[in-house]
């Protein structure tokens, strides 16, 4: 398995998407059925086949990825060639940028002497949506990117 197994309720979500993978592969609702029963280690495995498929249609098509902690903003631009970084740090250990509080702290100071920037951008490894789902994995989350934008026609 390449990336991580979607979890139930993303399964059922996906359940006419599974369906169709499932068809495309001459399995029917019944065959399903005896292949859970009574081998369900291939049902894990044609679960996982099924997860890495979506997972690589996701992160085909992904832009932007925000990571957003109590001290720090990380805002990803994930171009074609490389994964651009927006990188803030709040300086104030009272402000905590998860809740909408600090938030709006950080929104009436972001110029302040207490807000710090980095920019920066990476090339991809021969993979390029492993790379972005490791930042998945280390809690960034899929956006539309307007922080990202926001900031970019700032600092330009």
């Amino acid at each position: 398995m390449k990336y991580t197994r979607l979890t139930k309720e993303q399964l059922e979500e996906l359940h006419p998407e599974f369906i169709n993978f499932l068809a495309t592969q001459s399995i029917t609702a019944t065959e399903w059925e005896m292949i859970k029963t009574n081998r369900p280690h291939v049902a894990e495995e044609e679960i996982d086949v099924f997860s890495d498929l979506v997972w690589e249609g996701v992160l085909q098509k992904v832009e932007y990825l925000e990571n957003i902690s109590a001290q720090h903003m990380h805002l990803f631009h994930l171009t074609e060639k490389e994964m651009k970084l927006i990188s803030i740090k709040v300086r104030n250990p009272e402000v905590d940028l998860t809740t909408s509080e600090g938030f709006g702290w950080f929104r009436k100071n972001w110029q302040s002497d207490f807000v710090d920037y980095l920019v920066a951008s990476k090339a991809y490894s021969d993979e390029p949506n492993a790379d972005k789902f490791g930042l998945i994995q280390e809690g960034a989350v899929i956006t539309k990117g307007e922080l990202y934008q926001w900031f970019d026609k700032i600092i330009e």
